[in-house]
């Protein structure tokens, strides 16, 4: 195997042996061959758009087949292997109508398919995980080193498109565009005509389309569960009644568990990037939504053990379940572990099935107390922008100073203190803007406030980071400058797996300079690459908490 998709790979070089996340080499291969049969159904989905044949199931299918390779999403074997095979057949049978399309309008082809969208899709399980070895670009790489970190680079940013897209479609929110798009990038990467210039080019439509994404999933989050507002959330649990404990992403999900444990005695407890459900007015209203469990996902083995009762995860990030909850963990969605039961996708306009879930938290005891308190989430870009008033009053005073955005994901690596120490040494007149799980660095720290306001804003998960960027637009706008750049701001981003990749795409497409990236530059960036990134969008890695915060406070 080969893997270096995020930031915890071996010595930031790759994994070969056995993935940090926990896959091993099957797996890994496995997932390599359903990369390779994605990316060959995309060139075909090029063609097919050349020649105006439709098939918006498989735009779909490709989204989530996708979000399934992200890392912590689906280590399951049999359910990859199965995606493989659904990617062949849809492949084949559009391969057929853009043929009979052509050939009724006499059009032909002026250059063939690449490899991966004619070859056999026969074979077992083994055989394609054999095949996986061996088609992988790690296998395969491109004799130019820039164009190949350039293909990776572009890979990831779509793989967490896809993960954005998937979130809003289950709310009834698509956009064809977008998913024409994942085709188009996909495919590229198989293109040996294209240069350098135009994958650059690729790079900053991929992060275009990433800020249209984050919008739209914005759209159908706050349509279907009402604008986030500030609110506090409990992080100690109900003594004396049992509870179920949701994770990821999705707030769909955790809507119909809300509806079908309503009045059941049963309490619902988020973990992880959950967190800001508590903040949506639609979700809050349910009183059994209890509080916040635990901490970030890295965690999930401690919290789960204590947890008791079953555990649902709805999105990444799932990490090897230990034997103490094994038999109470659930996977729903492209989620997925080999021997973890499976909660099946909802009907059409109908609800997902958790009565296994309800059934078995009634019969568990309540989850043991990690800790006690609260925390503030719910700075979500309305909640920020109805206070505009008072934040650009602070900023005239010079009572705030500066706005630092600490956003992305956390992890396990001991480098990631970092962050703490940031939100720690950051002076008084600062306010830090956050979302995804990097705030579980920082977030339960009595950082104080300015004028009413928290110093840390939580704008919610990764994908709320559309918040954080209309929030820096609104402010520009208000104090007349010509750009976000402009502004007091710094950017101190964290990142961990493909999601982030796409957020920094974004920033960058949004020309947004100067980003710190830690706790590591991605290790599939060649060095001619990341040089390119540092001269024209000034990324630069992290130091040490002191040196940066020093050097944010002057602008540098």
């Amino acid at each position: 195997m080969f893997c270096y998709q995020c930031q915890e790979t071996t010595k930031n070089d790759a994994c070969v042996i056995r993935g940090i996340c926990g896959k091993d080499e099957r797996v890994a291969n496995l997932q390599d061959y359903l990369l390779y049969a994605l990316k060959g159904l995309a060139a075909v989905g090029v063609r097919a758009q050349e020649s105006a044949v439709a098939d918006p199931e498989t735009d779909t299918f490709l989204a989530q087949a996708l979000f399934a390779t992200l890392t912590n999403v689906n280590f399951d074997p049999e359910r990859i292997y199965n995606l493989t095979r659904e990617a062949f057949a849809r492949r084949d049978a559009l391969r057929a109508r853009v043929h009979a399309a052509r050939q009724a309008a006499c059009v032909k082809c002026a250059t063939p398919l690449p490899a991966a969208s004619t070859c056999s899709a026969d074979g077992d399980i083994d055989t394609y995980a054999a095949h996986g070895a061996t088609c992988s670009p790690h296998a395969q790489p491109h004799p130019d080193a820039d164009i190949q970190s350039l293909r990776e680079l572009i890979t990831y940013g779509v793989k967490g498109l896809a993960a954005y897209a998937d979130h809003a479609y289950v709310l009834d929110h698509g956009s064809p565009e977008l998913l024409a798009f994942l085709h188009q990038a996909l495919a590229a990467t198989l293109d040996d005509s294209l240069a350098l210039g135009d994958l650059i080019g690729l790079s900053m439509r991929c992060g275009a389309h990433g800020v249209s994404a984050m919008a739209l999933l914005d759209a159908a989050n706050t349509g279907r569960f009402g604008h986030p507002e500030p609110t506090h959330v409990n992080l100690g649990v109900c003594a004396n009644a049992p509870g179920i404990l949701i994770s990821g992403h999705d707030l769909l999900d955790l809507y119909d568990l809300l509806r079908q444990t309503e009045g059941s005695g049963i309490m619902v407890y988020t973990h992880g990037e959950l967190l800001p459900a508590h903040a949506y007015p639609v979700l809050k209203a349910f009183t059994h939504l209890t509080g916040n469990y635990g901490g970030a996902w890295w965690d999930q083995q401690r919290d789960f053990a204590a947890f008791n009762g079953p555990i649902l995860m709805t999105t990444n990030c799932i990490q090897a379940p230990r034997e103490s909850y094994k038999g109470r963990i659930f996977t729903t969605g492209m989620v997925g572990f080999d021997g973890v039961a499976h909660i099946a996708d909802r009907a059409p306009g109908g609800q997902k099935d958790f009565g296994a879930l309800i059934k078995l938290a009634l019969a568990s005891p309540p989850p043991l107390e990690l800790e006690t308190g609260s925390v503030l989430v719910g700075f979500a870009r309305k909640a920020v922008l109805d206070n505009a008033g008072a934040v650009l009053d602070a900023v005239k005073s010079g009572a705030i100073k500066r706005f630092v955005v600490m956003a992305g994901c956390d992890g396990r690596q001991k480098e990631r203190e970092y962050y703490t120490e940031v939100a720690q040494a950051l002076p008084q007149d600062t306010i830090i803007l956050t979302a995804g799980c990097a705030k579980y660095r920082y977030n339960k720290l009595d950082l104080g406030s300015i004028g009413g306001l928290p110093r840390v804003l939580d704008a919610g998960q990764c994908n709320d980071c559309y918040s954080l960027v209309a929030v820096a637009q609104a402010l520009a706008a208000a104090v007349g400058a010509a750009h976000i750049n402009d502004l007091p701001i710094s950017y101190d981003i964290a990142w961990y797996e493909q999601k982030a990749v796409l957020v920094l795409l974004s920033l960058l497409h949004l020309g947004v300079k100067g980003v710190r990236l830690g706790p590591t530059l991605p290790a599939f960036l060649s060095p001619n690459v990341a040089a390119f990134l540092v001269e024209n969008f000034a990324i630069k890695g992290i130091g040490t908490a002191e040196h940066d915060v020093a050097a944010m406070m002057v602008g540098a």
